[in-house]
Order: C-alpha cells, then sequence, then structure tokens
C-alpha cells in the first residue's frame, strides 16, 4: 500500500515537473524567436499587434471564451459583466461621410432629460466634426468618467435648429430584465435577457409586481439569453425552490476543484406554476437555471433546445492591469448532467448544439423519477418552433434599408399612437416599398441565390446550352423585383417596421410589447400543458 502512494506521489511529481519544464522551454523559445526578430527582421516590428495576435491565436486553440483583456479594454469587461458605462445613454446611427445620428436614447437617461430624440444630429462632440469620424470614434468620445460633461453641436429632427447641448455622463447601466408585464388576467410574463449583477434582484422586484396584478402562472423568458455570472443564476433559481436546493455543481481538472452551489435564501414563491422558454441562443447561465428547474421537477421549459455552453469562466488578474478570462471548470446540473456539447466542433450555424443521437448521450433522471439526457443543451420538455424569416427580411435589416427608413419616417412625423394601439398603415408600408426601392440591398429570394449557384456549376460542366429552355424558365419564374418580393413578404416586414418605430418614439419597453404581439412561440408556450409533477 505504502509503495503504490509513493509511486502515485512520483508520478505526480514527475508529471508536474514536466509540465513546468515544457513551459518554460516554450516561453524561452517564444522569446529568443522575438528577441532575433529584433535584431535581425528587414523592417521595424510591429511588436504589439505581433504579440497581442499570439496571444489571441494561443487561446483560441481552447475554446472560445478564454481571452485576454489589456488594460485599455478593462471598460469593455465592466461592460460584459454589469452592463453598465460611462456616457450619456443613446445608441447612435453613423454612416460613412455624415453625421452621427441619435437612434435610440434610453428612457430616463441623461441624452433623454436634455431633449436629445431619434433623429438628431450630432453635428460635433467636443468641438470635433463627426462626419471625419466612425461610429467607434464616435461612441468613445460620448463616453467617459460619471461626472464629466460632454458638449454637442446639434441639428434637431424638429424645426431643423443647430443647437449646442453639455450633457453630463452617468454610470449608464442597461436592465438584464427587459420587460415584466401580464399576458393575459392569469399570465406574468419576464423577459430576461442577460445575468449581470443584480438581475436576480430584477427578477424578485417582478415577480412581486406581477402578483400584485394578479399573476397566477409566471413565463419566465430567456430565449436569446447568453449567460454571465453564475451566481446570479443561483439566485433566480433559489425564488421558486426550497433553501438548501443545489443548483449547479462545478468542477475543475483537480478533486479540490469540485464545489456544489446551493440555495442560500428562502424562496419567493414554491407553488406558482413556471415556465421557462429557452432556444438555441439560451446559453450558460441560461442553461444552469433552466437545467435546475428541470432536474427539481419545478417548473416546464419550453422551446427548443439551449445553446450547450457547460463552461465556467473566471477572471484572473495578470501582468500590467490585464485581465484574463480563463475557463477553469465544467458545470453539472442537480442530476448530473454536463450541458457542454460532447463534440465541440459539430454544431449548427448559429453554434448551438447540432444533432446528437441517444446512443452518445446517457440517462439521468430527476428529483421525481422523469428521464432526462446529457449531450449538449437542455432539451425543454415540451419543443415549440422556433420562428423563421425570409432571406429577404435579413437582407433589409443587415443593409441599414429599416433603420434608414425609420429615421426618415421620424423625420417626417412628429408622434404614433402608443405601442398597444400603433399599427402601420397600408400608406405607411406603400411608402416604405417606394423608399427601398432606391436603397441597395440583395433582394433575391434563397431559391434565387441557390439557383445562381447552380448556374455556376452548370456552367462548370458545360450543360448550359443542352440545358438552356430549362434554365431561361425556372430563371423566369424565380426571378422577382424588389417590389414583388418586399409585397410577398410583407407579413414578416411589418412587425419590424412596427417595432422599430415603437422604440424611437417610445423606447425600448413599448418595442417588447410590439414584438409580443407577433409571439407565435410564446403564443404556442401559453396553450401547451405544463409537465405534471403529481
Amino acid at each position: 500500500m505504502l509503495t503504490a502512494i509513493v509511486a502515485v506521489i512520483t508520478v505526480t511529481s514527475v508529471s508536474a515537473q514536466s509540465r513546468s519544464f515544457r513551459l518554460g522551454q516554450w516561453v524561452e523559445i517564444g522569446n529568443s524567436v522575438l528577441k532575433e526578430l529584433n535584431r535581425s527582421y528587414v523592417d521595424s516590428l510591429p511588436l504589439d499587434r505581433m504579440v497581442r495576435n499570439g496571444i489571441d491565436a494561443m487561446l483560441s486553440t481552447l475554446d472560445p471564451y478564454t481571452i485576454y483583456i489589456p488594460e485599455e479594454e478593462n471598460e469593455d469587461l465592466e461592460m460584459m459583466l454589469s452592463k453598465t458605462y460611462g456616457g450619456i445613454g443613446a445608441i447612435i446611427y453613423k454612416q460613412v461621410d455624415s453625421n452621427v445620428v441619435i437612434n435610440e436614447p434610453y428612457s430616463g437617461s441623461p441624452a433623454y432629460r436634455s431633449g436629445l430624440v431619434c433623429g438628431d444630429e450630432i453635428i460635433s462632440i467636443d468641438g470635433t466634426p463627426t462626419k471625419g469620424l466612425t461610429a467607434a470614434e464616435s461612441s468613445d468620445r460620448m463616453k467617459g468618467k460619471p461626472g464629466t460633461t460632454v458638449n454637442f453641436k446639434v441639428k434637431k429632427v424638429r424645426g431643423g435648429d443647430t443647437v449646442d447641448v453639455a450633457i453630463v455622463r452617468e454610470r449608464i447601466h442597461i436592465p438584464d430584465v427587459e420587460y415584466v408585464g401580464m399576458l393575459d388576467d392569469t399570465t406574468g410574463y419576464i423577459r430576461q435577457t442577460g445575468f449581470t449583477e443584480n438581475v436576480s434582484s430584477e427578477v424578485r422586484n417582478g415577480y412581486f409586481r406581477l402578483k400584485e396584478q394578479g399573476m397566477t402562472k409566471l413565463i419566465l423568458d430567456l430565449r436569446g439569453n447568453g449567460g454571465g455570472l453564475m451566481n446570479e443564476a443561483i439566485e433566480i433559481v433559489s425564488l421558486f425552490v426550497p433553501k438548501g436546493s443545489l443548483v449547479v455543481t462545478s468542477r475543475g481538472n483537480t478533486p479540490e476543484s469540485v464545489k456544489e452551489y446551493r440555495t442560500a435564501s428562502e424562496p419567493v414563491d414554491t407553488e406558482i406554476p413556471l415556465v421557462v422558454l429557452v432556444d438555441s441562443g439560451s446559453a450558460s447561465s441560461s442553461e444552469i437555471v433552466s437545467g435546475a428547474i428541470q432536474d427539481l421537477d419545478r417548473g416546464t421549459i419550453m422551446g427548443q433546445r439551449t445553446y450547450g455552453k457547460g463552461l465556467v469562466q473566471s477572471i484572473r488578474p495578470i501582468t500590467y492591469n490585464g485581465q484574463l478570462k480563463v475557463t477553469t471548470a465544467k458545470y453539472y446540473t442537480p442530476s448530473g448532467r454536463c450541458v457542454q456539447a460532447i463534440d465541440y466542433s459539430h454544431r449548427n450555424e448559429d453554434g448551438s448544439v447540432g444533432h446528437i443521437p441517444d446512443s452518445l448521450t446517457h440517462e439521468f433522471k430527476t428529483s421525481r423519477g422523469r428521464i432526462v439526457r446529457d449531450g449538449g443543451g437542455i432539451t425543454p420538455d415540451v419543443m415549440i418552433d422556433s420562428p423563421s424569416y425570409s432571406r429577404l427580411v435579413y437582407s433589409l435589416v443587415l443593409s441599414g434599408v429599416i433603420d434608414n427608413f425609420v429615421l426618415k419616417y421620424v423625420r417626417e412625423h412628429d408622434g404614433i399612437p402608443a405601442a398597444d394601439e400603433f399599427h402601420l398603415s397600408d400608406k405607411d408600408f406603400e411608402d416604405f416599398i417606394s423608399f427601398a426601392k432606391t436603397q441597395e440591398f440583395d433582394y433575391r429570394s434563397s431559391a434565387k441565390t441557390l439557383f445562381d449557384q447552380m448556374k455556376k456549376e452548370i456552367e462548370k460542366d458545360g450543360l448550359t446550352e443542352a440545358m438552356k429552355a430549362e434554365l431561361e424558365a425556372l430563371e423566369k419564374a424565380l426571378d422577382m423585383d424588389k417590389e414583388k418580393m418586399i409585397r410577398l413578404k410583407k407579413d414578416e416586414i411589418v412587425p419590424f417596421l412596427e417595432e422599430e418605430l415603437a422604440v424611437r418614439y417610445w423606447y425600448q419597453e413599448a418595442g417588447v410589447k410590439i414584438s409580443l404581439r407577433y409571439d407565435r412561440q410564446l403564443k404556442e408556450a401559453m396553450k401547451a400543458p405544463l409537465v405534471s409533477f403529481e
């Protein structure tokens, strides 16, 4: 027995020495290469870019979440962790060789209180003309230490006057709870978009607001929620399960790194019927919440399978005030499942988990004996198809056609009805068609793009002449002009236009109200039967 223990200690010691030796060897080689390049290379070396690219490339061989954050990017880290920054509280829009345009001021922000509205043009920032700046440069100049003043020269969208506006920057917080409201007389709804500091308090406060309005069933919407702080996920679960319940276990590369995380506070409600709505964009902390609620048989998970990110990152300080966000553990749901995809390389286009056959997964059991499986992500109890959008709609959004039309609309209309009453008129849609016809964007259907690719392959094979009649007939059927394509997809385009317009006039909450009006997946979730835990 003593011999075995000595052998283990010896092997461990040799292994550790071997790792340390290899690390020292490669550090020495890297330094030697840089010194020789600095001495011998024909041109001056872009050392900052070389070393930064080298660090980024090195970390990219591990996973997408382990990254180096230099001192000058620490503000970006703060934004990622807390969704706070020093600034005026507005989203801007910038085209090449044009002024900055206020696209969306946050309700109650310094920009809002200073009278800036959608469509106002920022001619200069602290005396620097914005036409010569990029959008990023303009944004950086608008941000700054809270309490400092930034001076704008503004061309007002209403009346066209040019005025000077001085705004004192504040600490701007973008809330993770985007909307709290009643969907009907009994169903409460909370849309949560992240897991930054104090979001659990926002969810808690939202719960009590809804209870006062008669809520007897709650839908927590985590669709598209990419995650964040693990402790906030644990706190949200603790609202709905008994104190002391296991929520998640993390495991690093040593036995000592195994940690169990349990709820430490008394719940607000362990009885209310609970639905957690997820999709392929629900990741990390969203999967901790949905996995725990499912494994503890506390609620019904609905939607689509989640992203499949079962890795825990920690922030480690490094030299010269930099930070290393490093993957330190994997996490496991109460039943023992790891949501990390088995094969990280096989994912869908959006990065979420691809198809994994049951033969490669393992069975686990919830607290009441229901079977659940690992293999990547959380599979909902009730599957509900996600909405799909045509290629045209993506093109209209990404090319800026919708944004530019909305800005044009704002310049021409002083106001619109509140979100509950606002609907885009037929005349407004005709105006959009007229505007879009003047813009450059790819309006081909998915079928037409595939046809164009097929046509090139046919040309390569020398079959064009032999198939000329068939190709011409098919191309004629698929070839639609801009107006025809837009009219064909009216039902998809109108919700986008209504939502963007509502946000510009009535701010973020109004936009959510419009999106809920057209949310088919949510409507299906409201009708779907809940899982019985009897």
